[in-house]
């Protein structure tokens, strides 16, 4: 058990274990997945089309470093033909039941297990926990895909080519939105090119696309911004003449509102430059309540507001207007 939960930890493939029966795919009628966080759920419907009930458990604006299941969830859960997860210690707290589940013989799959310690690619915080959050970067999120369509044809072998066909032609449109990041990106002046948010979400936003990033919280939502945090972020703020901060949907903005307190101090305009998903989507049936529209949403916000070049309803003309 402690060897299954070390993997969980990371984020790797929890693997059936020796004479544990595997549930086979359903012969007629959708089969049911479960998955934790929106930003995975949305990718599973795109590869699975009408061929399974999706559920995701955390809802929009809700934070998943500090989300305990409900009996409701372990329900669900338990009632899946196949659970889908991030890893990397995002849902910290639902860890033991991923590993009983595992160990009843269910299928549980990290979305991030291609993505392992020998690739390179994980980044790591100050604290030396992995960071989760490895969709902030488009190719990351690729990778997930391909957990997801391998999962699904292992799963349910008659329709292996309707997944690899539906991951294929959602993967050309990451690939476009990819290159919208790295161009919008790119035209934000290279001397405001910093995100300055809420928490330390972005790392793999800020290497994929090359801005530099500062979270006034760590890694986690659980860590505490200190008095000392505030103060050398209002000193940064003011010596670099960054015009915004922005915050996140899913994360109090207080110590956002601190910063621009202290900058006006020094005497200078800082203004919130929107809000951003981080470890959530927008609102469930919007553009910016999936993935591709969480992220457009994202990079078109942060491009504009650094005084950058982007279209201002995004990169497929879908965006909400802000309020």
């Amino acid at each position: 058990m402690k060897k299954r939960i070390a993997a969980l930890l990371f984020g790797g493939l929890v693997l059936l274990q020796p004479g544990c029966a595997e549930r086979p795919a359903p012969q007629e009628g959708p089969y049911r997945v479960v998955a934790t966080v929106g930003m995975i759920a949305d990718i599973v419907r795109e590869i699975t089309g009408p061929l399974a009930e999706v559920d995701g458990i955390i809802g929009e604006g809700v934070d998943p470093h500090l989300y305990k299941p409900t009996a409701t969830d372990v329900k669900a859960l338990q009632a899946a033909d196949v659970v889908f997860y991030n890893g990397l210690l995002l849902e910290g707290k639902m860890t033991d039941v991923f590993a009983k589940l595992a160990a009843s013989g269910k299928r549980v799959h990290a979305v991030t297990e291609d993505l392992g310690e020998g690739s390179g690619y994980v980044a790591s915080g100050g604290d030396g926990h992995h960071d989760p959050h490895v969709w902030m970067d488009v190719r990351g999120w690729i990778a997930a895909t391909r957990v997801i369509e391998r999962t699904l044809a292992s799963f349910d072998p008659p329709n292996a080519t309707t997944y690899q066909s539906n991951a294929s032609s959602y993967r050309a449109k990451l690939e476009a939105l990819d290159a919208y990041a790295k161009r919008s990106i790119a035209s934000i002046p290279k001397t405001q090119r910093v995100l300055v948010t809420a928490h330390d979400a972005f790392q793999y936003l800020s290497r994929a696309y090359g801005i530099e990033v500062r979270g006034i919280q760590g890694m986690s939502t659980e860590s505490e911004a200190g008095v000392k945090d505030i103060e050398d972020l209002v000193a940064f703020l003011a010596e670099r003449k960054i015009p915004a901060v922005f915050v996140e949907s899913s994360v109090s903005d207080k110590n956002a509102r601190a910063l621009l307190e202290g900058v006006a101090a020094k005497g200078q305009t800082v203004i919130i430059g929107g809000e951003l998903y981080s470890d959530a989507m927008g609102p469930a049936g919007s553009y910016e309540g999936t993935y591709l529209g969480m992220i457009d949403h994202n990079i078109t916000t942060i491009t504009r507001s650094l005084g950058g070049n982007a279209p201002e309803k995004g990169l497929h003309g879908k965006l909400s207007p802000t309020p």
